[in-house]
């Protein structure tokens, strides 16, 4: 619990900045709060949609941000590139999306991402056993055209000269036809743990397709070069802004993705989230700026132990939609476009002039200018997916309504605010988060006074190792007025070791003792 949470306050309203002057107290300045943070707005999604999301946050007892980002990736998932809203003119947006959760440990998100991402998974399964004959057929006549290649490749060498010149022609012919010769690859639709260049292969394999669900930040380490030693962010990029990628390198065959397209729904723990912003160049090239971010309160602690169990009906009728959508999609070779209507148009270009203009110098999103210069566009990619969700039989056959483009800007609003939090705290001062976590601590053990020695027993080693850890966090939280020291008892002749400063806090850390 923060000290600015509202229930740790329950009764204190009343109170006025006079109460907080006895002993010579004036009034705290805030640590920069967090402040409360919105909840995913289920209703935003469709029906089938939301009664799977809020299902499975109810019997997981987790965040129902958790389940709701996930539900925007698997549709990302199974729409796979295959469909480009087009918002006016030459302006079109690809339907996948790149969506981060933070949570601590504990949040049971492996659980979440296995009900959600099951008929991904079922979906995949059986384009594995569609293709087989399709697969094995290709590998029977790729080595028929390799044996008969080599079996002209010996003829041709061993003939009369007076026969040579066309054996040789003939053996070059069906060297390049065996060559030439293409087995495709089991399908994939969701992939892991996973290096760039693995990446850059693996969408070659798939069309131009894959998503990356995991429960774990894994693949943030791997872009900041774990393999390498340097940042490989290069078809990340691409495949969020569906742009062309060539790759010619020694020892790899040439490969080229027309129309890349990644999703990624990840969770991650909030200190992963914290850091990635320290990625070289991740800033600077816009790969922080390509996700949406979601930072909602833990319920560890506050679950229900005997929640609602997902009804059956809900899982099949998502499992049903999902799959329909994964395996209708994924035969697709040419990319169907989204139009809007008007009045979804509207509304698109309503939403755009309050971004602008909130882009100015002195705009609320002027500190998150690289990644609210995407908000926009990111409306539109959600508004393409919440329409193939409402209409999973058709959706490329009718514009976008409307309400649907209503309901992605309120999604919008959404992942505008959590971004805000998550890039005010990763160009934070480390000390104003080490202070935020003594604060925390002080106000929910209702501690008055206290020595520098037994609040570093209290706390946290991984966060403070040693004593003077504790120094940068004690110095802002008298700066702010939370904390002040109280002057040294005098010097005894006896010797010994100095006492531990001692500490009182701000009656409105601790509001039970005012």
């Amino acid at each position: 619990m923060s000290p600015h949470d509202p229930e740790l306050w329950a009764g204190f309203d009343e109170l006025t900045p006079e109460d907080f002057t006895g002993g010579g107290w004036d009034e705290p300045v805030p640590l920069n709060p967090r402040g409360q943070l919105p909840a995913f707005p289920v209703n935003a999604l469709p029906d089938w949609l939301a009664a799977m999301t809020a299902g499975v946050a109810e019997e997981t007892q987790t965040p129902v941000d958790l389940a709701g980002c996930l539900a925007l990736a698997v549709i990302g998932t199974a729409a796979g590139g295959r469909l480009t809203v087009n918002v006016r003119g030459n302006w079109s947006e690809p339907v996948n999306l790149y969506t981060a959760v933070a949570l601590p440990p504990g949040n049971r998100k492996s659980a979440v991402f296995a009900l959600m991402t099951k008929p991904l998974l079922a979906a995949e399964n059986a384009l594995i056993e569609l293709t087989a004959p399709q697969r094995a057929e290709a590998a029977a006549s790729a080595r028929i055209a390799k044996a008969a290649a080599e079996r002209a490749e010996k003829l041709a060498a061993n003939a009369e000269p007076s026969k040579q010149a066309d054996l040789h022609a003939q053996a070059l012919s069906l060297s390049k036809a065996a060559e030439h010769a293409v087995v495709p690859v089991e399908p994939q639709l969701v992939a892991d743990d996973i290096t760039a260049e693995s990446l850059t292969t693996l969408l070659a394999q798939q069309d131009g397709r894959i998503a990356i669900l995991s429960p774990e930040g894994e693949i943030f380490e791997i872009i900041a070069g774990r393999y390498t030693g340097v940042p490989n962010m290069g078809i990340f990029l691409k495949g969020h802004a569906g742009d062309m990628a060539r790759v010619n390198r020694q020892a790899r065959d040439p490969q080229y993705i027309e129309n890349p397209a990644i999703t990624m729904g990840l969770a991650i723990q909030p200190e992963v989230l914290d850091s990635i912003g320290q990625i070289k160049g991740a800033d600077g090239r816009g790969l922080l700026a390509r996700f949406l971010y979601s930072k909602p309160q833990s319920l560890v602690g506050y679950r229900n132990l005997t929640p609602e169990l997902l009804s059956p009906d809900t899982a099949d009728t998502y499992a049903k939609n999902l799959g329909h959508l994964a395996l209708t999609l994924a035969g697709w070779t040419e990319t169907a476009t989204l139009t809007l209507t008007p009045e979804a148009d509207a509304v698109l270009l309503a939403y755009q002039r309050v971004t602008e203009s909130r882009l100015r110098k002195d705009g609320t999103l002027a500190p998150i200018i690289n990644w609210a210069s995407k908000r926009d566009g990111a409306v539109a990619r959600i508004a393409g997916l919440l329409h193939l969700a409402t209409h999973p039989e058709n959706a490329w056959h009718q514009p976008i309504a409307a309400a649907t483009m209503a309901a992605a800007t309120q999604l919008g609003d959404y992942f505008t605010t959590h971004a805000l939090d998550v890039f005010n705290a990763m160009k934070a001062d480390p000390a104003q988060a080490a202070a935020h976590t003594v604060l925390t601590h002080l106000a929910e053990t209702r501690t008055t006074t206290f020595t520098k020695r037994d609040l570093f027993r209290a706390m946290p080693r991984s966060e403070f190792p040693a004593m003077g850890d504790l120094d940068p966090a004690l110095d802002l939280l008298e700066e702010h007025g939370w904390v002040r020291q109280q002057p040294p008892p005098p010097r005894t002749t006896r010797g010994g070791r100095p006492p531990s400063p001692r500490y009182e806090t701000h009656p409105r850390t601790t509001p039970a003792a005012a």
